[in-house]
């Protein structure tokens, strides 16, 4: 047993020489870094001032996907509304009276691992 020993000992002296002289030992999952994909959606081409615009988004991921947020822009600004956490992933945009002519939102996805992705952001005209 004592020479077996010594032999590895050697072996693993011999082998990790060249390269400084670590060992690293490792297995698992090391988790996924890639971000989901999304897109948003809505069912209607307009939506009246003071209305609600309802949207849905479709998200996927090797890993699963925890949520997803819906946001309105309000000038530069993204407004968090809710987040929906299962499928289908849906909100009803509340639009405000406000005198704009579009409104703005997009969706947010976050994976198993949290990983966040937007999607394109979509632009429906207001109606007075």
């Amino acid at each position: 047993m004592k020479r077996f020993a010594a032999i590895l000992g050697l072996f693993a002296a011999l082998s990790l020489g060249g390269c400084g002289g670590g060992l690293y030992i490792g297995w698992g999952d090391y988790g996924d870094t890639i971000a989901p994909s999304v897109s948003i959606a809505a069912g209607q081409t307009s939506v009246a001032a003071g209305g609600v615009l309802r949207v849905a988004a479709a998200a996927s991921d090797e890993s699963g996907i925890d949520s997803v947020a819906f946001y309105r822009l309000d000038g530069d600004v993204a407004t968090r509304l809710g987040s929906d956490g299962g499928e289908p992933y849906q909100w009803d945009v509340a639009v405000p009276a406000d005198g704009r002519t579009t409104v703005s939102v997009f969706a947010r996805a976050r994976d198993a691992w949290g990983n966040e992705a937007d999607s394109a952001l979509l632009t429906v005209p207001v109606t007075p």
